[in-house]
C-alpha cells in the first residue's frame, strides 16, 4: 500500500478493471507493453494523474494543457488530438461499474524502439497511450491528521539538466528523495532548490502559513501543479494573502501551519517537519482551504460536459 498522501484502502474491484492501451480495453491481468517501449526502457514520456468526481474528470482542461505542452517540449507526437484522447478516457470509465472515487493515471510514451538506444530516430511505432483507472480514494484520517516531512539531500534540478517543470516518466530523483524520507521515518520528502530554498515535495507541492499569509515556493523548480495553482487562485478570490516566493527552512520551522497539495488527495496538512512539531492536526487555514477546494472541485465537475 502507498504511504503519505497516497495512502488508501485496497479495493478488490481494482483486480478486474480494464486498462486502455492504445484505444483497446484489456483486463488488468493481461495489460502489458513491449520491453522495447520508450517508457519502460528510458522513462521517455509524459503523464497525468486525474481525479474523477461526480462522473466527470476534474480540471481536465488544465491537465490536457500540461500533457500536450510537455509532449511538445520533448518533441513527442502524441498521435491523437485532445478530443480523441478525452473520448478514450471516458470510454475507459464507461467500462467500470462505478466511477466515483476513481483515480486515473494517463501515460504517454514516445513508442516502441527498434533497439535499446536513446535516440528517438529509432522509434518504429506511434506513441504508446495507456490509461489506468483505479478505485482509490485518500484516507479521511490523512486529510485530518496530516503527514510528516523530512528534508532530504536530493535537490530539485537545474532546468538545464532536467527541467522539473516536465511531468516526465523519469522520476528517479523523486524516488531517491522518497526513499531517504522513508528511511528517516517520515511520510514524504521535502526538497530544496539548488540555492537551498524550499522547492516542493517528492510527489506533492508544499505550502506554509505564517501570520495569516499563505506562502509557496517561487515555482522555478517545481512542476506546474494543477492543485497548487487552484489553491493560489482560491486564496486570491477569498482575499487570503498568498505569495510565491523564496523562503528557507527557518521560515518553515517557524510556520503556524503547513500543507501539501496534489490531485489525488487535494489539500493535506503537514504536522511535523524534520522532527519539529507544527500543529497537532490540521489548522484553521488548512481546514478553510480544504472547504474552498472541495467547493471548487464540485463546481468544476458540475459545469463540465463529457463526450
Amino acid at each position: 500500500m502507498a504511504k503519505g498522501t497516497h495512502d488508501h484502502k485496497d479495493d478488490p474491484r481494482n483486480a478486474v478493471v480494464f486498462i486502455n492501451i492504445n484505444g483497446e480495453l484489456v483486463p488488468r491481468a493481461e495489460a502489458m507493453v513491449s520491453v522495447f517501449d520508450s517508457g519502460f526502457m528510458l522513462g521517455d514520456g509524459v503523464w497525468e494523474g486525474l481525479r474523477v468526481h461526480q462522473g466527470r474528470i476534474a480540471f481536465l482542461d488544465q491537465h490536457m494543457d500540461r500533457l500536450f505542452e510537455g509532449a511538445k517540449a520533448i518533441d513527442m507526437d502524441i498521435g491523437i488530438d485532445r478530443a480523441t484522447l478525452e473520448q478514450r478516457l471516458y470510454d475507459t470509465l464507461d467500462a467500470m461499474d462505478d466511477t466515483e472515487g476513481v483515480h486515473i493515471r494517463l501515460m504517454v510514451t514516445r513508442g516502441i524502439r527498434s533497439t535499446p538506444y536513446q535516440d528517438p530516430r529509432v522509434i518504429i511505432s506511434p506513441a504508446t497511450i495507456v490509461i489506468v483507472p483505479e478505485y482509490k480514494e485518500p484516507l479521511p484520517e490523512i486529510i485530518e491528521r496530516g503527514i510528516r516531512l523530512f528534508t532530504v539531500h536530493v535537490r530539485r534540478g537545474d532546468p538545464a539538466v532536467q527541467d522539473p517543470k516536465l511531468n516526465s516518466h523519469s522520476k528517479l530523483n523523486c524516488i531517491t528523495a522518497c526513499i531517504q524520507a522513508t528511511k528517516a521515518g517520515a511520510d514524504e520528502a521535502l526538497m530544496l532548490d539548488p540555492q537551498g530554498f524550499v522547492a516542493t515535495c517528492n510527489s506533492t507541492h508544499f505550502f506554509i502559513v505564517r501570520g495569516g499569509e499563505v506562502w509557496t515556493s517561487s515555482g522555478d523548480y517545481c512542476l506546474g501543479g494543477i492543485t497548487r495553482g487552484t489553491v493560489i487562485d482560491l486564496c486570491q478570490q477569498a482575499d487570503i494573502p498568498v505569495f510565491e516566493k523564496n523562503f528557507s527552512l527557518t521560515d518553515v520551522y517557524g510556520a503556524d501551519e503547513a500543507f501539501v497539495t496534489g490531485t489525488f488527495a487535494g489539500l493535506v496538512p503537514v504536522t511535523e517537519i524534520d522532527g519539529r512539531s507544527l500543529t497537532a492536526a490540521r489548522g484553521p487555514m488548512v481546514e478553510r482551504l480544504q472547504q474552498l477546494y472541495t467547493a471548487r472541485l464540485a463546481a468544476d465537475t458540475a459545469a463540465r460536459s463529457r463526450p
